[in-house]
C-alpha cells in the first residue's frame, strides 16, 4: 500500500529538512512503475531527479573528502568516494532514514518487495538529494548529506568500510575452503542508459548467491551479501546450507 502524501512530514523530520515545494519530494519517491499505472496521479517519476542527485551527492562527498583529508592522494580519494556513493551504501543510508516506507510503487514492485530493494532505495535517495537541492539550494543539501553520511566517512577513509561483502566473502573462502569464489554473469537487461546486471556467486561449482545491480561490481557485491547472509544460518534449507554444513571446516594447517 502506497503512503499517504499528507504523511510525508515524518520523512521530512527524518531527513532534517522541511520542503517549501513538496512536489520535489513526492517526485523523488515516485518509482516509474507507479507512474505507469497512475499517469494522472503522479505524472513524473524520479529518474530525472536521480540523475541530478547523483552529481550533487558526488560533489558534496568529493568536496568533503578533499578538504577533510589533505593527505589522501587521488587514488585514495576516488576509492573512498566510490565506497560512499555506491548502491549498497546508499541503500543502507536510505533504510536508516526510512525512505522505503514512503515510496510510491506499482503493484508489481510492491508485491516483489520493492521497498527493500537496494536499487530502488539508492535511486530514491539520490532523487531526494536532488529534490532538496532544487528546493533549498546547495548549502542546505550539503548539510543534510553530511548529517547522514558523517558516521560512514571516517570508516571508509580508514578502510574499515563495513559493506564490502565481496572482500569479506573472499577472505572467508580462502580461509575455509582454500579457493576464491567465482562470479558469473547470468543476465544483462534494460536499455543502455539503465542496464541491470545479474551475477551468480559460486564456490567449487555450487551457486551460493545471486545479486543484481547497475554494474557488474554492484551485482557481485549483492551476490556476496546474499551468500554471507545465508551461510550465517546453518539451519537454512537448500543447497547453500548443505554446502556450508559439509565444507565449513578450517583447512588443515
Amino acid at each position: 500500500m502506497n503512503p499517504d502524501v499528507n504523511g510525508l512530514s515524518r520523512l521530512e523530520k527524518n531527513l532534517g529538512v522541511s520542503f517549501r515545494h513538496l512536489s520535489y519530494l513526492i517526485t523523488a519517491l515516485t518509482h516509474k512503475s507507479h507512474t505507469n499505472e497512475n499517469p494522472g496521479l503522479h505524472p513524473e517519476d524520479n529518474e530525472r531527479q536521480e540523475f541530478l542527485g547523483d552529481s550533487v551527492l558526488g560533489l558534496i562527498i568529493s568536496n568533503h573528502l578533499y578538504r577533510t583529508y589533505p593527505d589522501l592522494d587521488e587514488g585514495a580519494l576516488s576509492k573512498a568516494r566510490a565506497n560512499l556513493v555506491n548502491e549498497t551504501t546508499l541503500a543502507v543510508v536510505a533504510r536508516k532514514i526510512g525512505i522505503g516506507d514512503f515510496l510510491f510503487l506499482g503493484k508489481g514492485e510492491e508485491q516483489t518487495g520493492g521497498r527493500e530493494k537496494d536499487s530502488l532505495l539508492s535511486d530514491a535517495l539520490e532523487a531526494v538529494i536532488a529534490g532538496i537541492y532544487l528546493d533549498q539550494g546547495f548549502r542546505v543539501t550539503h548539510d543534510v548529506v553530511l548529517k547522514h553520511f558523517e558516521a560512514l566517512i571516517p570508516k571508509v577513509v580508514e578502510q574499515k568500510h563495513p559493506f564490502d561483502y565481496k572482500t569479506t566473502f573472499q577472505e572467508l573462502c580462502q580461509e575455509r575452503f582454500g579457493v576464491l569464489p567465482e562470479y558469473t554473469l547470468c543476465k544483462a537487461c534494460g536499455p543502455d542508459h539503465d542496464r541491470v546486471f545479474i551475477m551468480d556467486l559460486s564456490v567449487k561449482g555450487e551457486v551460493l548467491g545471486r545479486g543484481r545491480g547497475k554494474s557488474k561490481k554492484e551485482a557481485q557485491q549483492q551476490a556476496a551479501r546474499q551468500a554471507l547472509e545465508r551461510l550465517k544460518d546453518p539451519n537454512e534449507n537448500g543447497a547453500c546450507a548443505s554446502f556450508w554444513k559439509k565444507k565449513h571446516r578450517p583447512l588443515s594447517r
